[in-house]
């Protein structure tokens, strides 16, 4: 779970809390037979960290916008936050939206 979304359920009462985590915890699917690339900034020109495998799922935290990619989902310039310091394409996940999912990230 990132710091970001942590901070976000402090200071709510306990059943809010809850409820919010458990919706945080839904995965999507990276698209078929793709090994996805994870950077450590919205955008292609950010360090790679490391490369999911085929069949990946992903927790998406919070989005920003970044550079355009095109993907089997689309072209988008969304860049979704799986982990501290680590973003992924939307373009290659499937949210079943064209559009943000998640809250923008601060």
């Amino acid at each position: 779970m990132s710091v970001d979304h942590v901070e976000e359920l402090e200071g709510r009462g306990e059943g809010e809390a809850a409820t919010m985590a458990a919706s945080a915890l839904r995965s999507y699917a990276v698209a078929p037979g793709v090994r996805l690339n994870v950077r450590s900034g919205p955008g292609t020109g950010y360090a790679l960290v490391r490369v999911l495998p085929v069949g990946a799922r992903v927790t998406i935290f919070c989005q920003r916008p970044g550079t355009t990619v095109a993907g089997p989902y689309g072209t988008t310039n969304i860049w979704d936050n799986i982990d501290d310091g680590e973003y992924v394409s939307d373009a290659y996940v499937n949210t079943g939206s064209d559009g943000y999912v998640r809250p923008r990230c601060s």
